[in-house]
């Protein structure tokens, strides 16, 4: 049994008031929920819980309160249509998402998550929060916005705020695509209505990088391998880190720069991929081998396998400042590095993986195995992704119309 009665709380304001609130209480435990207003001891008739004639507007006021226990009175009985045994805290919840404007404001709930992310050491992620959070204040023009406010109407105007300001389907869907999530986290703790959702008009899935994967095939490929870098040796560590990349299914750069010792065995490399948390156990192939050869000798000498890290007690937020710092040097390096192998493609960090899936293509090998070995959960990913990479078929192909 619920009980609600609005009452004076025994807290003395400064102008000599006490604040008036919802009592509610369920199995002896209690609640208490501020209203606008307050009032003086002699303005209000305790047993009824409403203002006598002493307090100004207390006609109007005391419709106010009445219609404040109904909007508890609503949720209690969507409480007990769904679960008869909810307890004070599914209440507080239900009521406080509802009816508070700070719990129900969107840009408050964004400071939530991105801390919760911080905590938990996923900086990249929080910083994509930040920055969408970022985006939709300048585009919102306000402090304040509501969960309601975020419907299909307001996605579609924020979509071309974006694209008014070179925003492409990538960019802008990689935005859309942090909103979502966070209505997602929202509905689950109950915070808002899944009625709410904006998501069911306004679709996300067209809102793909419509840029092209680049791939190397096996022939540029051999030509970094056997690339000459006497003359270059500051290019060596970015040649290695590439190699190393191909011949691990294309492991990322984040995943290489936290690479430890312990995780390289006789003969395989175990990891997890931070991206997907997949687990990866790998062969460790002659190219590989040599490599981490190499750094045994000419490592930091620390837990890391490649001199990218020069102390193992980084905070998540230095290991996310570090890695955005080496990436931009290895990137750099691969360009350089390309013009001296005579490689006109543009060559980027990623550009491993997307040529280690391109060449095992090539080479004939069963999409299946393809999909296995890049960690895909389902071939339809996979012939997604080698649609994009190898053009030659088709290319030779067109030759007959010469």
């Amino acid at each position: 049994m619920i009980n609600l009665k609005i009452v004076l709380k025994k807290k003395l304001l400064s102008d000599g008031k006490y604040p008036v609130c919802l009592r509610v209480t369920k199995e002896r435990q209690c609640r208490h929920y501020k209203t606008p207003f307050s009032a003086k001891m002699d303005e209000w008739i305790e047993p009824t819980g409403v203002f006598n004639k002493k307090h100004s507007n207390h006609v109007q006021n005391n419709r106010l309160l009445v219609k404040f226990k109904e909007r508890a009175y609503q949720i209690i009985t969507e409480l007990e249509i769904e679960n008869p045994d909810y307890t004070i805290q599914e209440f507080d919840t239900r009521f406080r998402v509802t009816y508070n404007p700070v719990s129900n404001d969107v840009f408050a709930f964004f400071d939530e998550i991105i801390q919760e992310m911080t905590y938990a050491g996923r900086v990249g992620n929080a910083k994509s929060y930040k920055d969408t959070k970022t985006s939709v204040q300048i585009f919102h023009k306000s402090k304040k916005l509501s969960f309601r406010e975020v419907n299909s109407t307001f996605l579609s105007k924020y979509d071309a705020f974006l694209r008014s300001r070179g925003g492409t389907d990538g960019g802008v869907g990689v935005k859309m695509r942090a909103i979502r999530a966070l209505f997602n986290k929202a509905i689950e703790r109950g915070i808002v209505k899944e009625s709410l959702y904006p998501f069911k008009k306004y679709k996300i899935s067209g809102l793909r990088g419509k840029g092209f994967k680049r791939a190397l095939d096996f022939e540029e490929i051999m030509r970094i391998v056997n690339v000459d870098l006497s003359k270059h040796p500051h290019l060596v560590d970015t040649r290695n880190y590439f190699v190393f990349s191909f011949y691990t299914r294309g492991m990322n750069f984040a995943d290489m720069m936290c690479l430890e010792w312990k995780d390289v065995e006789k003969n395989v490399i175990y990891y997890t991929r931070a991206k997907t948390k997949g687990n990866f156990s790998i062969a460790i192939m002659p190219p590989v081998r040599e490599i981490l050869d190499y750094y045994r000798i000419n490592g930091y000498g620390n837990k890391y396998v490649f001199p990218l890290l020069y102390r193992e007690n980084y905070t998540p937020t230095q290991l996310a400042d570090r890695k955005h710092k080496m990436l931009g040097i290895y990137n750099k390096n691969l360009k350089e590095l390309a013009t001296i192998c005579e490689i006109t493609k543009n060559v980027s960090s990623y550009v491993a993986r997307h040529s280690f899936a391109n060449c095992l293509k090539q080479k004939g090998v069963a999409t299946d195995v393809i999909s296995e070995s890049l960690g895909h959960q389902n071939l339809t990913v996979t012939q997604a992704y080698l649609k994009e990479l190898d053009t030659q078929v088709v290319d030779k192909a067109l030759e007959v119309l010469l």
